[in-house]
């Protein structure tokens, strides 16, 4: 008996969810480096469906199983052994194969899976066989997409690979469409299931939800995860607690969370969430904390005006290349340096959707740019009211905006087509005291004939300069 009937039914036996569930995944094995080839060989396209019945249900050494289930899992096999059949034919490269046959023949797989739950009472053990279905039916899905693109003179067969980071794009992916709409129908099985919380389904339901929110930003459909998020605050009740889900699928949530309230600029919740998945990210999983990073700085930028330190980058060569010149503009208040490295950048940051939220903190490096105006304009002398006599210094509260126009016109040196005008000065520093209230009382603005250029009643709409 090949080793994948033999692991079934050795955890049937034992109840093993994650045994079962390795069952189903197309690859091989350390344990076994050709499984694969041994599937395949076991049968042929005429006598697939006995041979599988076989193994599955009439030989001596298999698990009694009631008959429905037995069935069910017959038909997922015979699917797998088609699946398998391809998969070892393209890595042979015989036969007029391709991709969508075994995405195909795998999408068949995943539905008589979850008709297994739905109309074969499958029990809650077994659920992990769905998270391992869903996830080789994406892979394959993504295989076939880019094969199909190859073939029409769009792209490389190997361009999108398997990468589950959330950078999509934006071609045509017919079979992740499909691939999407199966993994829903997995999410809504573990959701519609109303048995008591130890037989329960929904013990698989954050395990399909990341699933499916990998497959919509693949897709670039970020707006359907809105369904996701709406159905599972309306099953709250019902759902075990999130802390109680293993910790990958907790950090792994967090994480696409906190990346959906980030591209909604809901900045406050997206670096909660965030900073939750960076807690629970595993510290030598270096890839999925770079991925977290990439949100989590610019969130808490945003939302502090603060900047990381380069600890905290230093173990991210890709993430500090592309912050470092961008985050070093900003503290010594350089227009020109941040408009190069933004630019520079610029593709990237656009790739990993983060260039807006970016281009935004422009306004802290002009911000440290004002702030040295106010630190070289020197201090002036403190006199006593009544005598006249000195007292002290204090730092000039009174600053000329031409003062703030030259150190503008510094700050772009170097810089190509840029021209600084004084009705832009004005309205920069108008904003600034609207969106930082509290440098209102540090600056006292005045001009030649314009001695107060901004009182406090002008503050209210400065924002609309």
């Amino acid at each position: 008996m090949g080793s994948i009937f033999a692991d079934f039914h050795q955890a049937q036996r034992l109840g093993h969810g994650p045994l079962l569930a390795s069952c189903l995944a197309p690859i091989d094995t350390e344990r076994d480096p050709h499984r694969l080839e041994s599937f395949a060989q076991i049968s042929n396209y005429q006598t697939v469906s006995a041979d599988v019945r076989y193994h599955i249900i009439q030989d001596r050494n298999a698990a009694r199983l009631p008959k429905a289930e037995g069935t069910a899992w017959v038909d997922i096999f015979v699917d797998l052994w088609k699946c398998v059949k391809e998969l070892v034919a393209l890595r042979e490269g015989t036969g007029a194969v391709d991709w969508s046959k075994a995405f195909d023949a795998y999408k068949d797989l995943c539905n008589h899976l979850v008709r297994g739950y739905t109309n074969h009472g499958f029990q809650a053990w077994t659920i992990p066989c769905l998270s391992i279905a869903g996830k080789y039916l994406r892979m394959i899905a993504m295989r076939a997409d880019s094969e199909i693109k190859a073939k029409e003179g769009n792209g490389d067969v190997f361009a999108s690979g398997f990468s589950d980071d959330i950078m999509g794009d934006t071609n045509k992916n017919e079979k992740l469409e499909q691939a999407a709409w199966t993994i829903n129908r997995m999410f809504t099985t573990c959701l519609s299931d109303r048995a008591e919380e130890n037989e329960s389904r929904r013990w698989g339901i954050y395990s399909t939800t990341n699933l499916l929110f990998k497959t919509y930003f693949k897709l670039n459909s970020v707006s359907l995860t809105k369904n996701v998020i709406r159905a599972l605050e309306a099953a709250a009740d019902d759902i075990p607690d999130l802390g109680r889900f293993p910790k990958s699928h907790q950090c792994t949530f967090k994480y696409y969370r906190g990346v959906i309230e980030f591209l909604q600029e809901n900045y406050i919740e997206a670096e909660q969430n965030l900073m939750e998945a960076f807690q629970l990210c595993h510290k030598d999983s270096m890839k999925n904390r770079e991925q977290i990073l990439t949100y989590l700085v610019p969130a808490h930028i945003i939302n502090h005006h603060q900047l990381p330190t380069n600890a905290l980058l230093a173990p991210h060569p890709t993430l500090s290349k592309i912050f470092t010149p961008l985050f070093t503009a900003i503290r010594t208040g350089s227009l020109a340096a941040f408009d190069s490295a933004l630019s520079e950048a610029e593709s990237e940051l656009v790739k990993r959707r983060v260039y807006l939220t970016l281009e935004r903190t422009r306004g802290l490096c002009l911000r440290n740019l004002f702030r040295k105006v106010f630190l070289a304009a020197g201090w002036e002398e403190t006199k006593d009211a009544t005598t006249g006599e000195v007292t002290g210094k204090i730092r000039r509260t009174r600053i000329h905006i031409e003062e703030f126009e030259a150190a503008m016109r510094v700050s772009y040196k170097g810089a190509t087509d840029v021209l600084v005008d004084r009705d832009e000065v004005e309205c920069f520093l108008a904003n600034m005291i609207y969106k930082v209230r509290h440098i209102a009382s540090l600056y006292r603005l005045s001009a030649p004939n314009r001695p107060n250029l901004l009182s406090n009643k002008d503050m209210s709409g400065a924002k609309n300069c």
